[in-house]
This record gives structure tokens, C-alpha cells and sequence, in this order.
């Protein structure tokens, strides 16, 4: 990825944050300069308390009060209208006189415009209530906006990072002075399939050796079983040898120890007998 296009995103995205910025403060406002401290209008402390510092709560605090407020404002001014009504029926000249038919008709005119004005309150909660949603799902999105948009300023020094260990990583694999790095791919590919042929020769060569190994090992054994005789053998008859040699230098000039003159006799007769039978 380019690091200019990088950076042509992260100004879109900082020009789209200073222009859109959106926060409990300014969104409190409107209900914030509504608050005149010179006018004489009677405020709650609570909601005097939530305007130096708005937060969800506070203002939720703040829309539950006002509502209390305009309700008990709409019974106040019911109850004062009426009654100044109902006054002005009793003290009039002529004094107003209702039918009870007129107070059907406007019972029923009454009954009419209460179920029109639930209509409309449950529509309007309805609204509020597709509106919170929006809200929270908006929040939401911001939220992981700045998150992408803090992982994408970070992104042009990874990519720089990136660009520097792809170079070293090609210069470690320079073919140097070896000509099979030069080779095509073809001929790397015809060369890999021989290796493979002869891995496989090497292979089969190793599991006939392998299959050998009992009958040479017993064989081995066999063998190492003869050769203790005549290991035996062969160290008595050094220990022969060297007493003969020990009796030979012990004994005085010119007198034969019997063993050397045994060993010359049999060995003349030994060559008589190959004489005589014509044995080579």
C-alpha cells in the first residue's frame, strides 16, 4: 500500500473529525443556554449541578425533572383554566348553561382526542426509541473509527518497517557464487524431481538393508559365538609361547628345551609325510 494514500486517508479522516465533532458538552448546549442565572425561573439544584458537568446520567436526570415539571405545569394549568371556566359559567349574565347532551358531545369529542394523543404518544416513544438505538449503534461506529483511524496512522511506519526487512530479506538471498541459485525455473524444477528419484533409490536401498539386519545380527552372533574357542585357544597357546621363550632363556647355551625340539620333529615329519603323499 502506497504511504501517500495513507496519508491522503488520514487527512480526510482528521478534516471529517474536526468538522463532526460530537461530544456530551456540545450536544448538552441547547439545554445549557436555556438557563439564565438573572431570570427569576425556579431550577432544581440537581439540575443545577448536572449543567457545570453533563454526562449521560445528569442529563438523563435532567429529562426525567423537566418531565415531572410539565406535567404537574399541564395539571396547574388544567385545573386553573377550569376553574376560571366553570367562574365565568356561574358569574355571567345570562349565566352559561349546559345540556347534558352537550356533555356527551363533548365527552366523546374528548374520548376521540385522548385515543388520537395516545396514538401519537406511542408513536413518538416509538421514535425515541428507534432513535436511542441509531444513537447507540452511531456511537458505536465512531468509536471504531477512531480505533481504525489510530491503527491506520501507525500504518505508514509499519509499512516503512516492512519495505526495510523485504530488502534485507532479498539481500540474505542473493545467489552468491553457487550457479544452481541462477538456474531457470524449469531446470530447478527437473533437477528437484532427480533429488526426489534418488531420495526414493536411497529409500528403497535403506529398507532392503534394514530387512537384512536380523539375519546379519544372527550371523554376527553365530560368529561371535566360534570365535570364543578359539579366543581361548589363541591365549593359551600365547601363554605356551611365552613360557617356551621364558624356559628357552633360562636354560644354558646349546641345551634345546623340549617343547623346540618337539616343534622341529613334528615339523620334519610334517614334511616327510607331504613328501611322501605329494601334497603341496
Amino acid at each position: 500500500m502506497d504511504t501517500t494514500k495513507v496519508d491522503r486517508v488520514l487527512e480526510t479522516l482528521e478534516d471529517m473529525d474536526r468538522n463532526h465533532e460530537f461530544s456530551i458538552i456540545k450536544l448538552s448546549e441547547p439545554i445549557s443556554n436555556t438557563y439564565n442565572p438573572d431570570s427569576r425561573q425556579r431550577i432544581s439544584d440537581a439540575s443545577n449541578a448536572s449543567m457545570d458537568t453533563p454526562t449521560p446520567a445528569s442529563l438523563d436526570a435532567d429529562l426525567q425533572h423537566y418531565k415531572e415539571l410539565f406535567s404537574k405545569l399541564r395539571f396547574s394549568y388544567v385545573e386553573q383554566v377550569t376553574k376560571e371556566k366553570f367562574i365565568r359559567a356561574i358569574v355571567g349574565d345570562p349565566p352559561l348553561i349546559v345540556t347534558p347532551q352537550e356533555n356527551l358531545d363533548l365527552e366523546k369529542k374528548n374520548q376521540a382526542a385522548k385515543a388520537q394523543l395516545k396514538a401519537l404518544k406511542l408513536e413518538v416513544a416509538d421514535m425515541v426509541a428507534a432513535l436511542e438505538k441509531e444513537g447507540r449503534e452511531l456511537s458505536q461506529r465512531y468509536e471504531n473509527i477512531q480505533l481504525e483511524t489510530a491503527k491506520l496512522r501507525e500504518l505508514p511506519t509499519k509499512i516503512s518497517e516492512l519495505e526495510e526487512r523485504i530488502a534485507e530479506l532479498k539481500a540474505a538471498r542473493a545467489p552468491g557464487d553457487d550457479p544452481r541459485m541462477n538456474m531457470p525455473l524449469a531446470k530447478m524444477l527437473e533437477l528437484l524431481d532427480e533429488k526426489k528419484r534418488k531420495q526414493q533409490e536411497l529409500d528403497r536401498e535403506l529398507e532392503q538393508l534394514q530387512a537384512k539386519v536380523p539375519r546379519k545380527m544372527k550371523e554376527a552372533e553365530r560368529l561371535r559365538a566360534e570365535l570364543k574357542p578359539l579366543e581361548t585357544k589363541r591365549q593359551n597357546s600365547a601363554a605356551a609361547a611365552k613360557e617356551a621363550k621364558r624356559r628357552k632363556e633360562a636354560a644354558p647355551d646349546g641345551v634345546e628345551d623340549d617343547l623346540e625340539a618337539r616343534g622341529r620333529w613334528l615339523r620334519a615329519s610334517e614334511a616327510t609325510l607331504r613328501s611322501m603323499l605329494e601334497i603341496q
